[in-house]
């Protein structure tokens, strides 16, 4: 359910949004979907490895 973005969603509509913080939020996940549009382009082309995580 978080992958599809339902909790997003459900948060989204506790309160009002204004217009101007639509418009911004809408704007950052586009940029996030960008960079991560070209970060998979850059991997699948074997330019950067792919980042690991430290385990804790």
């Amino acid at each position: 359910m978080q992958r599809e973005g339902s909790f997003r969603e459900m948060k989204r509509h506790v309160h009002y949004e204004k217009p101007s913080e639509k418009r911004a939020r809408q704007q950052a996940e586009a940029v996030r979907r960008a960079r991560k549009l070209a970060r998979k382009r850059i991997q699948r082309e074997g330019g950067a490895p792919t980042p690991t995580r430290a385990r804790a």
